[in-house]
């Protein structure tokens, strides 16, 4: 809440100066701007100039949206579990902070230019985009990483690397600054156009590194982060298509026109806006929804369902294993027993109960449904069991009572 002070002080500076002016001044105001705002922040609220009104209200909520995606991110940082998802918050929050800037250098576009704010603005455009595309750049290194090695490097790495690379664009511009302000002399606000777009090339191969990368992640072996893949992928083709657009305008499409110099700030406040709500709508606010997403929880296979084909089901099933023909066979070994066995049962001779359990036995046809006792079950039951001679079934003694308990 620390803003706040600063904020009243800021609106009691503005209305004591909108007090202290002259009757002719507050005549001389543009339309809409009749309620405090002077020179020079009279493209806040001209209404004649409609580009300075819609530029400052697309920035304002995107301030707003990055704001509270940063806010959510960190609030619920210690939910995210999984180490994958955790590096890549690191560079999330530091492309926020990027598309702050961005939305915050469109302002210094509405205000008319002074010597100071051409510095801030040739020093900051290159490095801001350098510090967000940057953050993609490492987003598929991270991706790439992922699907290759099941593993991803810290979060901490990805940052400075991307602060590193950003700090690159920075030496460019603190040099270009250097030998054309201090060295020869030029006002800040004199540059050519193509000079500005040369020293935003570092940028544009930052971008398509990014690009490339994201590519390349699309080729992991895990289909887990394929779409962020894709989302980053979609994110630098439009960013690349927005960088084309921009350029080409800037340097000949507003010669052409005929409105070189009083287009050149609408083109580049534009660019920044727009390039920021395409970060945050593309990359930065689906990978927030994906980090703090709760992974799956797996589930148990219905093994009452017979409409699903489950494989566990199918991998506990150890008699698919066996032919159909040696299963026929173990069932008749088990089962089934021969006349001859039956009738040295009944004569007590070589083939008697206990010799006829340790010789071979021939296999007894397949009968279904039918009652096939044992060796065993007939000596439990004691006595000797009729057979009939037409249907080959056994059948109990008429005193049998059951399994005699020993």
């Amino acid at each position: 809440m620390a803003f706040l002070p600063v904020l009243l002080l800021l609106l009691l500076t503005v209305t004591q100066r909108a007090i202290g002016q002259d009757s002719e001044d507050s005549e001389a105001l543009p339309t809409g701007c009749g309620w405090g705002l002077v020179r020079p922040y009279t493209l806040l609220c001209d209404l004649d100039s409609m580009w300075g009104v819609a530029v400052e209200a697309v920035a304002a909520g995107g301030v707003l949206t990055a704001f509270l995606l940063a806010l959510i991110l960190l609030c619920r940082l210690h939910t995210i579990g999984e180490a994958e998802k955790r590096s890549g918050v690191g560079p999330i929050l530091l492309l926020l902070l990027g598309i702050l800037g961005l939305f915050g250098l469109s302002f210094a576009y509405l205000i008319e230019q002074d010597e100071s704010l051409c510095l801030l603005q040739r020093a900051l455009w290159g490095v801001l985009f350098a510090l967000c595309f940057s953050c993609l750049l490492v987003q598929g290194v991270r991706l790439r990483r992922i699907g290759l090695e099941r593993r991803s490097p810290g979060g901490c790495a990805l940052t400075g690397l991307a602060l590193g690379l950003s700090a690159v664009q920075g030496i460019i511009a603190a040099e270009w600054l250097l030998l054309t302000v201090l060295r020869e002399g030029r006002p800040a606000c004199e540059y050519l156009p193509m000079d500005f777009s040369l020293a935003c090339s570092y940028v544009l191969a930052l971008l398509l590194a990014a690009l490339t990368a994201a590519c390349l992640a699309l080729c992991g072996k895990t289909s887990q982060w394929r779409c962020n893949a894709i989302w980053l992928v979609v994110t630098c083709l439009l960013s690349l298509l927005l960088w084309v657009a921009w350029v080409g305008f800037y340097l000949h499409g507003i010669e052409w026109l005929g409105r070189s110099p009083e287009w050149n700030d609408p083109a580049l406040a534009i660019a920044l806006v727009a390039q920021g709500w395409l970060l945050l709508i593309f990359h930065a606010i689906p990978e927030a929804h994906i980090c703090l997403r709760s992974p799956p929880q797996p589930t148990a296979p219905d093994y009452f369902d017979t409409s699903q084909n489950s494989t566990r089901m199918r991998e506990t099933s150890f008699d698919e294993d066996i032919p159909l023909s040696h299963r026929q066979f173990v069932e008749n070994q088990g089962y089934g027993y021969s006349d001859e066995n039956a009738a040295g049962l009944r004569t007590g001779g070589p083939a008697g109960p206990h010799n006829s359990n340790t010789g071979p036995r021939p296999s007894a046809p397949f009968r279904s449904n039918v009652y096939q006792p044992t060796e065993m079950t007939m000596i439990l039951n004691g006595g000797a069991v009729s057979t009939s001679s037409q249907s080959q079934v056994p059948s109990a003694p008429p005193t049998y009572t059951g399994r005699q308990l020993w």
